[in-house]
């Protein structure tokens, strides 16, 4: 019989399955639900939609560059012994070298790897290592010279915090001494110009409230938070920050001595804004033994 969309969408949603794997499922069982749902947990198919709700806070981010562009790919885990793991890790190479045709992540979920998409090998690796998983997000930038960092790298090219940096000129040694600096400055944005603005504004506000206390005159106020504003831009933003290679010069101005300009940059660390259940372990095997 034939099998419909809905069908193949209906399957992949009650279990996890990839959408070739759904569809085979459905084929092999004429369309029956409960006998294609049977069907996919005798292949180790359908484990990984009781996966899907776990926190998966953890994980690895990849960078790759190829010629003049750089992405960068986090994908997460539930546990840091996983992103140790040389299967997962041969599987995260795969994506990033995957990422450097794409432009979004979601192309990124749908692109080809070895006859399987993005998101149906995810899928396919939840049920064989048993953690929930996901491909979580992806950054590109180009130049004239693209340069990579890794911190702590735990293999080629990826780790817990992946760094891309973008330069109009070719100095290949001073890009990766940003990239360095970047990993441990961890900036808000390149410029002022590309801060967010409520960013700045709540900022401005808390400064303001502080200059106040004070007491002194407005108008001396106002000075007061032109510098403090100037000293916090400088703070966030990477073209305004003391260069951890010589705290002298800002990164700007280490730039123009390097002969480059700072185009832009990425820096990815794996978990970041993720919120993580913490659960008591006492508490925890008093659930496991009441169930």
């Amino acid at each position: 019989m034939a099998i419909t969309a809905s069908q193949v969408k209906e399957l992949r949603e009650m279990t996890g399955a990839g959408m070739m794997d759904a569809k085979k499922a459905l084929t092999e069982n004429d369309g029956d639900m409960e006998a294609a749902i049977d069907w996919l947990r005798t292949k180790g198919l359908a484990k990984a939609a009781k996966k899907s709700g776990r926190t998966a806070a953890e994980g690895l981010v990849a960078v790759k560059v190829e010629g003049n562009k750089g992405v960068a790919v986090e994908v997460n885990s539930e546990t840091d012994f996983v992103g140790k793991n040389a299967e997962f890790q041969s599987m995260v190479a795969a994506i990033a070298e995957a990422a450097v045709n794409v432009a979004t992540v979601e192309e990124l979920a749908d692109a080809d790897l070895g006859g399987k998409t993005v998101a149906e090998t995810l899928t396919a690796k939840i049920a064989t290592i048993g953690e929930n998983m996901a491909l979580r997000r992806m950054a590109s930038i180009e130049g004239d010279t693209v340069v990579s960092y890794v911190h702590n790298a735990v293999a080629d090219g990826m780790g817990k915090i992946g760094v891309l940096v973008a330069l109009k000129g070719d100095n290949a040694a001073f890009g990766r001494q940003v990239a360095m600096h970047i990993a441990a400055a961890s900036p808000q944005a390149l410029n002022a110009d590309s801060l967010d603005p409520a960013v700045v504004e709540k900022e401005r506000q808390v400064q303001i409230d502080i200059a106040r206390e004070s007491g002194k005159p407005e108008q001396v106020i106002e000075k007061m938070i032109v510098g403090r504003m100037k000293k916090f831009l400088g703070e966030v933003t990477l073209l305004g920050q003391a260069f951890v290679v010589n705290p002298d010069l800002t990164v700007e101005d280490a730039a123009k001595e390097a002969g480059v300009e700072i185009l832009g940059y990425v820096r990815l660390e794996v978990g970041e804004g993720i919120e993580k259940k913490e659960e008591d372990f006492a508490a925890e095997v008093a659930k496991a033994a009441q169930g």
